[in-house]
C-alpha cells in the first residue's frame, strides 16, 4: 500500500517545501529553522522508506501502517492545499493585482479547515453511525412483502473496531432496533485474517430479524492480504471465516439461494462469492445461485462489489434487486461528490435501469485507515413497497 502511494508521499511532501522555500524561506529564514519547519516531513519520508521496506499486511503492520497514513494526511495535506491556494491567486494576481493581498490569509484558513476536517475525519467520522432508508418500490414486489423491512450493513472489516468495542455493539443494536423483517451483510467481515471475529461473536451473534441473518464473502474475507500465512494457513483461515458465520446463526450463501415464503407469495434471496474487476477476485456463479428458482419470482442479490451489477446482471438476469457495499464512497464525500465515482460509477446509493435497481451502502468499518468524512458509517433500512 505505502510502495504504492510513495511517489504521490513524495511529490506532496517535498514539492510543496520547495515552493515555500524559493518564494518565502530563503528570503527570511537560517537553515536552521527551514529544516525545523521540515522535520515532520522529512520524518513521513524516512518513515514512507522504512515501511515500504516490509510492508506485510500483518495486524501488527496494518496498525502501524495506519498511524502513519493519519499522520501524513494531517501534516501534508493541509500543507499542499495551503501551497497549491498560494499559487493559484498568485497567479490570478498578474490579472488583478489586489488579491495578491488576500492570498496568505485565505491559503491559510483552508488549510485550518483542511485540517480541522481531517481532525474530525479521525476522530468523529468512524463513530458516527448513520441509519439511511431506501423505499424499493416495484410493481414486482409480491403484495405479501408490500412493506417488508431489510436491514443491510456491510464492510465491518472488523480490526477497524480495535480498542472500539463498543461500535459493534452500537451497530447491533441499531439494526435490532429497527425491527428488520430480514438482516443481510454483503462482505468484508474482517480485514485481514478470521482471528479479527474472534472478540465480537457475542455481539454479532445478538443481530436478529424475522426471517434470519443471511450474508455473502466480500474480497477481503478471502485472507488474501494475509500474505504473513502460507496459502495453506490461507485456506484454513476462510473455511474458519465460514464456520464461525454459522457458530452465531448467520446463513452464508456462496453461489446458492434461499426462499422466503409469507402467505401465499415468496421472494428469493440470493448470495454470490465476490465477483469484482482485477485484481479482485471473480467468483461468482450466477447460474449456480439461481438455478431452481421459479420463473417470476421477485429475486434479490447479495453481492458484494458494485461493478458486478453492470457486468453480469442487468441485461443478464432477471434479478430485480441487487445488494452491495465494497467502495465506502472511498471513506470521503462531500456535497454528494467523492473520489471513489472516478472508479466506481455505482459508488454510493440507488441505481435503476429499467426494472433492475442496485443499492451500494457505505458501509460500517474502514479499509486501513479509520477515517471517514462525509462517508459516515452507514447502516441501510430497505422496504420493499408494491405499487
Amino acid at each position: 500500500m505505502i510502495l504504492r502511494l510513495l511517489p504521490v508521499i513524495f511529490i506532496t511532501l517535498v514539492l510543496p517545501n520547495l515552493y515555500l522555500y524559493f518564494k518565502y524561506w530563503r528570503k527570511k529564514y537560517s537553515a536552521i529553522k527551514i529544516l525545523s519547519a521540515c522535520l515532520l516531513d522529512i520524518c513521513l519520508i524516512v518513515g514512507a522508506i522504512i515501511i515500504s521496506c516490509n510492508e506485510t499486511m500483518s495486524p501488527g503492520n496494518l496498525s502501524i501502517i495506519s498511524i502513519y497514513l493519519l499522520t501524513y494526511m494531517l501534516v501534508a495535506l493541509p500543507k499542499t492545499i495551503y501551497v497549491l491556494s498560494l499559487i493559484l491567486f498568485h497567479s490570478l494576481g498578474r490579472i488583478w493585482s489586489p488579491i495578491k493581498k488576500i492570498a496568505h490569509p485565505i491559503s491559510l484558513t483552508l488549510r485550518i479547515i483542511i485540517f480541522i476536517c481531517i481532525l474530525v475525519g479521525i476522530f468523529y467520522g468512524p463513530r458516527h453511525l448513520t441509519v439511511k432508508t431506501e423505499h424499493i418500490q416495484s410493481h414486482q414486489v409480491p403484495q405479501a412483502f408490500d412493506g417488508y423491512r431489510i436491514v443491510q450493513f456491510t464492510d465491518s472489516h472488523l480490526a477497524s473496531f480495535a480498542g472500539h468495542p463498543e461500535m459493534v455493539r452500537s451497530i447491533v443494536d441499531r439494526i435490532n432496533s429497527l425491527q428488520p423483517d430480514m438482516i443481510v451483510f454483503t462482505g468484508d467481515l474482517v480485514n485481514i485474517d478470521s482471528e479479527e471475529m474472534l472478540p465480537y461473536l457475542y455481539d454479532l451473534s445478538r443481530l436478529s430479524a424475522t426471517d434470519g441473518v443471511y450474508s455473502i464473502l466480500g474480497n477481503h474475507d478471502y485472507h488474501t492480504y494475509a500474505r504473513y500465512l502460507t496459502p495453506e494457513e490461507q485456506s484454513n483461515g476462510v473455511e474458519k471465516l465460514k464456520e464461525l458465520q454459522g457458530v452465531i446463526g448467520w446463513k452464508l450463501l456462496l453461489n446458492e439461494h434461499h426462499i422466503i415464503h409469507h402467505k401465499t407469495d415468496s421472494i428469493a434471496i440470493i448470495g454470490v462469492e465476490n465477483d469484482g474487476k482485477p485484481p479482485f477476485p471473480e467468483r461468482g456463479d450466477l447460474t449456480k445461485a439461481t438455478a431452481g428458482i421459479n420463473n417470476g419470482t421477485y429475486k434479490i442479490l447479495l453481492s458484494h462489489d458494485p461493478s458486478h451489477w453492470q457486468r453480469k446482471v442487468i441485461n443478464h438476469t432477471d434479478i430485480q434487486l441487487t445488494l452491495s457495499g465494497h467502495t465506502h464512497g472511498m471513506q470521503f464525500t462531500l456535497f454528494g461528490w467523492s473520489p471513489a465515482q472516478y472508479i466506481y460509477p455505482e459508488w454510493g446509493g440507488t441505481y435503476k435501469q429499467g426494472e433492475q435497481m442496485l443499492h451500494v451502502s457505505l458501509g460500517v468499518g474502514g479499509a486501513l485507515i479509520p477515517f471517514r468524512f462525509g462517508a459516515w458509517p452507514e447502516i441501510s433500512l430497505i422496504i420493499l413497497q408494491h405499487i
